[in-house]
């Protein structure tokens, strides 16, 4: 069986997780033998994380698939994969580990089973280097539905640095097969809103403080918006640990969503994560693309699956999406090009992401 794996080096260009994520989900569709090797080998602790580990073990049981290599620190894993299949999944980081990277891995996977599945993620739902869950609610959600499927995302509890405890639900249906996007035209920001949240033992007015430095920021740059960001203190039973955070959405007139958001921690000064989200998300209506830098990445392995050809107007290319479009191109037969985007305004770094996709079709339904 080995003379046909799949070689992935884990440790070039972006060098994290995400060559993982991106290629495990890939191996589990296509049915592809895989060896990755020096795994996250760009960061500061490599190997296999808790996080990684757990959404590795949920890909190998959701296709009774083998996993070898699979503990904590290791550095290459090889995988198996077997047949998709629905029903109750779950994954436990037992840390706070993002419960969204987990949803990132699993997600393409299960739209190709044979029956509806549902996923118990359970870890962080606001941790650092992560899309925050609100993020994957806000924004992924109406956007990533655009490739013609649905979920549930049900946030049963949240859980914070460093016990996690969160605990999401997401329940999908599968897809006979995906449909290509088309997101080049921004239009003009119609509303910006958003959430300012504290939970367990912080006061209801450090959220006060996040929101009212955020719309300061903004309100330098978008006189006549609209901004609503409500302060919000998480319930003690829907909340395990202590956190704070921020995240706020601008909704543009084509029904673009791009967002900004920062969390809060020990030591650092409520008004400076309000006005580092309001800045982010400032950074990200400048360029003039239509997603914002923390969806680009996360399109690029529904592009590739997509039957057709997609398109998404950008800003600069992240190297997580440079990362993405090397191993989607690797394993699936998707063709992209990335080309600058010629502007009517000079100011504006904007790219257009274009994808053939490998129309994957769903032999289950």
């Amino acid at each position: 069986m080995d003379g046909n794996r799949v070689e992935i080096d884990g440790g070039i260009m972006e060098g994290g997780g995400q060559i993982l994520r991106v290629s495990t989900a890939l191996s589990c569709l296509l049915g592809l033998p895989l060896r990755v090797r020096r795994i996250r080998a760009g960061r500061s602790q490599p190997g296999l994380r808790p996080q990684h580990l757990s959404g590795l073990e949920m890909i190998r049981d959701l296709c009774d698939g083998k996993l070898n290599g699979g503990e904590i620190g290791s550095t290459e894993i090889t995988f198996t994969p077997g047949k998709i299949k629905g029903g109750t999944h779950i994954a436990d980081t037992k840390t706070a580990g993002s419960v969204c990277l987990l949803m990132q891995v699993a997600m393409p996977c299960v739209l190709f089973a044979a029956s509806p599945s549902e996923l118990h993620l359970k870890g962080g739902t606001n941790a650092e280097m992560a899309p925050q869950i609100d993020y994957t609610v806000m924004v992924f959600k109406p956007i990533i539905e655009k490739f013609n499927f649905t979920f549930n995302c049900d946030i049963k509890r949240r859980g914070y640095y460093p016990q996690g405890g969160g605990e999401v639900v997401v329940q999908m249906s599968p897809v006979k097969e995906l449909s290509p996007i088309n997101l080049t035209e921004r239009g003009t920001v119609t509303k910006i809103y958003g959430r300012a949240f504290v939970a367990g033992a912080l006061p209801i007015k450090l959220a006060k403080d996040m929101s009212a430095a955020a719309v300061r920021c903004i309100r330098r740059e978008i006189r006549d918006l609209y901004i609503n960001i409500q302060p919000v203190r998480e319930p003690d039973d829907q909340a395990v640990g202590t956190g704070s955070g921020i995240i706020i959405v601008a909704e543009t007139s084509t029904g673009c969503l791009l967002a900004g958001s920062s969390l809060g921690k020990r030591g650092k000064n409520a008004d400076k994560v309000g006005i580092e989200a309001a800045e982010m998300l400032l950074q990200n209506l400048k360029h003039g693309g239509t997603v914002d830098d923390s969806l680009q990445d996360q399109l690029i392995i529904f592009m590739a699956l997509a039957k057709g050809v997609s398109r998404v107007k950008s800003g600069p290319i992240t190297l997580h999406t440079q990362t993405a479009i090397h191993f989607a191109e690797q394993l699936t037969k998707a063709k992209f090009t990335v080309t600058k985007s010629e502007e009517e305004d000079p100011g504006n770094d904007t790219y257009i992401i274009e994808c053939q996709g490998m129309g994957m079709i769903n032999s289950n339904l």
